[in-house]
């Protein structure tokens, strides 16, 4: 029966401008999942993006990122990946829609630099993330295609491996507006936000939104928006990601015969085979220099592919010589030590600053929006590990 018939107008009005309303700015991993779960918990909600979500500037754009729960000792990601494995599960299985692809992840550790890898198993099992060691010669066995070199040993993780990430953002946009979500593309003005003198957002369509609560999950811009509270704390580098060619007819490097995989080298590099036969994907996870997101050229370095094509022919001798079939330009987000933020404006208390993904964000998009949903709804405070304060010690 459809509710409208069940209540009068104005009942129904009256119910609707009663609802709390929050806006979400940033519809990207963070932002799209918060506005979500914010709404699952009945209240109004109102998302905002200047580009749309997953867009080629966001953080969250692009086409795979990877899902793991090997994270060293000492934090609180490997538990939330879990979580965010079953959020994944459950809100794909509400679309009808594949956005997580259990590929497994195997991490290969090189002796006297395997503190991380080993430092991880306990923190697996206590998570109930499936994992296993491996021998360097269980590894040669099951994946003949790299070349185990210098690797003493391994972890690897069956139940995990790769999401889609701007194909993943969209799929929350659009299961956002069918529960019943307003999304409007438009840039926030960022004149005063960071005073907390302000009552209201103007938009860059010179309209004003009014909400009982804020949250801002603009990733890289916080900094901008928020100069004194964020400023320098969150900082964006230049990420160039290559993704190379296969031999004609060979799938030994597809996602049906190979993992996502991570190497602890002098660098470290990870990759993603396949997805929709894109090529095989590769890059240097360290941090590069300073980007501008808005206005950057999003074009790679020549010294940057010299560096990965040298890699890619010692770990993986049938793509030494592999045509660059595609690249792209994303950024990280990172912040000073790495870890989210995710906390209340010191000066505005209905306002809450997410972000920080610092390249290993996207992930927990569904474990972080529902742990921020709570957050905000039930009026508690964050944990002290992700607040604001900690930079000022």
């Amino acid at each position: 029966m459809n509710m409208l018939n069940t209540e009068s107008g104005g009942s129904l009005q009256t119910k609707m401008q009663s609802k709390t309303h929050i806006a979400v700015i940033g519809a990207g991993a963070f932002g799209g999942w918060t506005a979500l779960y914010l709404l699952r918990r009945g209240v109004r909600v109102t998302l905002i993006d200047s580009w749309g979500p997953g867009n080629s500037r966001s953080s969250s754009g692009g086409e795979t990122r990877v899902i793991r729960g090997t994270y060293g000792p000492n934090q609180p990601y490997t538990k939330m990946a879990a979580r965010a494995l079953e959020l994944w599960e459950e809100n794909q299985k509400r679309w009808h829609r594949q956005l997580l692809f259990r590929i497994g992840v195997l991490w290969m550790a090189e002796a006297g630099t395997d503190q991380f890898e080993r430092a991880s198993l306990p923190v697996l099992k206590e998570a109930g993330i499936p994992y296993e060691e491996l021998s360097n010669s269980e590894m040669q066995k099951r994946w003949p295609q790299i070349n185990m070199e210098g690797v003493l040993w391994g972890v690897y993780e069956p139940q995990s491996g790769f999401l889609t990430a701007r194909v993943a953002c969209q799929a929350v946009l659009e299961g956002f507006l069918a529960e019943g979500g307003e999304f409007r593309q438009a840039a926030v003005k960022a004149e005063d936000l960071d005073t907390g003198n302000w009552d209201e957002l103007t938009l860059s369509d010179g309209s004003k939104l009014r909400a009982d609560q804020y949250v801002f999950a603009c990733g890289p811009w916080l900094g901008k928006l928020f100069p004194q509270t964020v400023g320098n704390h969150i900082r964006a580098t230049k990420q160039d990601i290559f993704f190379f060619g296969t031999p004609a007819g060979d799938d030994r490097f597809s996602e049906k015969h190979f993992p996502v995989w991570g190497d602890h080298r002098d660098h470290f590099f990870y990759g993603i085979p396949g997805n929709q036969w894109r090529g095989f994907k590769i890059a240097d996870d360290t941090r590069g220099p300073e980007f501008d997101p808005t206005s950057g050229e999003r074009t790679v370095t020549p010294e940057t592919l010299k560096m990965v094509r040298d890699y890619l022919g010692f770990r993986f001798p049938a793509l030494k010589n592999a045509p660059l079939v595609e690249t792209r330009v994303c950024q990280y987000e990172n912040s000073t030590d790495e870890n989210f933020i995710i906390d209340r404006h010191p000066s505005k208390q209905n306002v809450w600053i997410v972000g920080g993904g610092s390249g290993h964000g996207f992930k927990h998009g569904p474990a972080l929006g529902e742990m921020v949903a709570g957050l905000v709804i039930d009026r508690k405070d964050a944990d002290p590990f992700f607040r604001l304060s900690r930079f000022n010690k």
